[in-house]
């Protein structure tokens, strides 16, 4: 097997996580979307929580998990459908200190999308 067939298999979802969120970030930012690193975490390996904020209405945090397959998705990481926020904030900071290895991007969004659910 070559090594184009080899890089054929390796799926989005298997790259390191540096490559991931730095290649979404570049997207947001030709599409003109605010986004930034507020925490890195382990270059590799590291699981993601995306801070969407929308202005005047809030925020929705949601963080990576995988299902039984293998496949990622992304679960709401609070009850209510957005938070305000310092409430936010609170809950990234008991996050990273449960988790030193997770990642943490902020995104301004009108419609409160997640541009890392769309890749």
């Amino acid at each position: 097997m070559g090594l184009t067939d080899r890089a054929r298999q390796v799926s989005d979802d298997r790259l390191p996580t540096h490559v991931w969120v730095g290649a979404i970030l570049r997207r947001c930012s030709t599409e003109g979307v605010p986004a930034t690193v507020v925490h890195r975490g382990e270059r590799m390996g590291g699981t993601v929580m995306v801070k969407v904020f929308q202005a005047g209405a809030g925020c929705r945090l949601m963080g990576q998990i995988r299902n039984i397959d293998g496949r990622l998705g992304w679960y709401r990481a609070h009850k209510e459908e957005l938070v305000p926020d310092p409430e936010a904030d609170a809950l990234v900071a008991r996050a990273v200190s449960r988790d030193p290895d997770l990642w943490v991007v902020e995104v301004e969004s009108r419609d409160g999308s997640n541009p890392f659910e769309e890749m």
